[in-house]
């Protein structure tokens, strides 16, 4: 077989946040799930794990119904062994991204993001992986002193930031 490079567009609505790592073991699953319900107490998400062998099944948890089956919808889209998805109804990734970093499953995390999001993939004989995101858009140039104000104004007005 040859190498096969494809871009694949991951589906979620707009206010939805997404967390996409790379994890190794059949438990990352329910550690995961530990590790974001214990952060943030009521929290709305799902939760899919692709497994890289033996069944190679989408392994699902979560809180939320609809985030569950988003979740596995995209894993299943991605097809990438031993990738995992995350999405967040009414939370944002920095309340879980340290917990979830800190699992001892999780490789590494590709992408913690509210915007589109676009998963670049590797197909060759032994499988399929993934090669990098794309969050976003390019920057539109340096922020200026009204630029500095909006943020630290946004930062506080979400929560994120005192005085």
């Amino acid at each position: 077989m040859e190498q096969k490079t494809e871009v694949v567009k991951i589906r979620k609505p707009e206010n939805v946040n997404v967390v996409l790592g790379q994890a190794h073991f059949i438990k990352t699953v329910e550690d995961l799930y530990e590790a974001i319900a214990g952060s943030v107490p009521g929290i709305k998400f799902g939760l899919a794990f692709s497994e890289a062998s033996g069944a190679c099944k989408v392994r699902v948890e979560g809180t939320d119904e609809a985030m569950k089956k988003l979740a596995v919808e995209n894993a299943l889209a991605l097809g990438c062994g031993h990738s995992f998805f995350i999405f967040l109804d009414g939370a944002y990734p920095i309340n879980i991204l340290n917990a979830v970093k800190n699992c001892p499953e999780v490789c590494g995390i590709f992408a913690a993001t509210a915007n589109a999001l676009e998963v670049v993939v590797m197909e060759t004989a032994a499988g399929r992986g993934i090669m990098g995101v794309i969050d976003g858009e390019r920057p539109k140039g340096a922020e200026d002193a009204a630029d500095v104000r909006w943020r630290k104004e946004f930062l506080r007005k979400i929560g994120y930031k005192i005085g």
